[in-house]
């Protein structure tokens, strides 16, 4: 069992190699932003990071504001040795190469569920609740991982400059909607109550990069990420009223910021911070 307690041993940067229990011979890496005034109860943020597998630089944008935000942020990296490609990352693994389905118990959305119990279970943590964070490939990561049930201890959600959506329709397969998956009305309903924080650069709107999402289903979620993001909360707003249902679903647009993981994570933060502060309360 990994000792957890290394991450708050010091105040600054802490890094240690962590099994998750579902995928024994699969490491990820653990990068620790600790607050100085640290204790048991401050509140814990996971953060997800881009297709770049980077999560030591992620861990380093919030380095600079975890003291201000009063939270442990922890950069969960996916390493592409051991998570390779947008299957186990962006899209969970909720299937395989040829398209056959996986357990729930293989999907790597499970991760931060079971890292935050792991953490509870050590002594690391007192809080009931965590945040989540990710940004680009990271922000699919996050919606989509919470758009099948992994929010129970969820206080706050933030999807950053996503690429692509998995839309909040069960008529459009996925991973581009919830269609030919377990999500029925019902978890549609309870997905759409759910409190989405969607973040989108004003900036981010090129569409020449290597990994710009531009295949025909990809585009028809808008011509550029900017567009897409406001989509796609407009696609749960749209969902909520047909269905008769509350969209708790909300974009902000972050002014003169691009694809840029470090304005993003500076953007997000307080809106993190004021919702993992309050999360305990009720």
């Amino acid at each position: 069992m990994t000792d957890l307690s290394r991450l708050v041993d010091a105040s600054g940067a802490n890094s240690l190699p962590y099994v998750d229990a579902a995928f024994p011979e699969q490491p990820l890496v653990l990068h620790a932003a600790r607050p100085q005034g640290f204790a048991a109860d401050t509140p814990v943020l996971f953060v997800h990071h881009g297709v770049g597998r980077n999560g030591a630089a992620y861990r380093d944008y919030w380095l600079k504001l975890v003291d201000e935000a009063g939270i442990l942020a922890i950069a969960i990296e996916f390493p592409e040795a051991s998570f390779p490609e947008y299957l186990w990352y962006h899209f969970g693994n909720l299937r395989d190469q040829a398209g056959t389905p996986n357990s729930r118990a293989q999907w790597t959305y499970g991760i931060d569920e079971r890292l935050f119990a792991a953490l509870q279970a050590q002594g690391v943590t007192t809080r009931r609740r965590y945040g989540v964070f990710g940004h680009s490939a990271g922000g699919q990561f996050v919606h989509r991982m919470v758009s099948f049930g992994f929010r129970e201890h969820v206080a706050v959600a933030v999807s950053a400059n996503a690429g692509t959506y998995a839309m909040p329709d069960l008529d459009t397969g996925w991973p581009f909607g919830l269609g030919e998956t377990e999500v029925d009305p019902d978890a549609l309903r309870a997905l759409l109550r759910f409190r989405i924080t969607v973040m989108a650069g004003t900036h981010d709107i090129k569409t020449t990069g290597r990994f710009f999402p531009k295949g025909p289903r990809s585009m028809r979620q808008g011509a550029t990420r900017h567009e897409r993001a406001h989509n796609y909360v407009r696609a749960g707003r749209s969902a909520a009223e047909a269905m008769g249902a509350r969209c708790a679903w909300t974009v902000i647009d972050v002014p003169g910021v691009g694809h840029d993981g470090r304005l993003m994570s500076a953007a997000a933060a307080p809106i993190v911070a004021a919702a993992l502060h309050a999360s305990e309360s009720g």
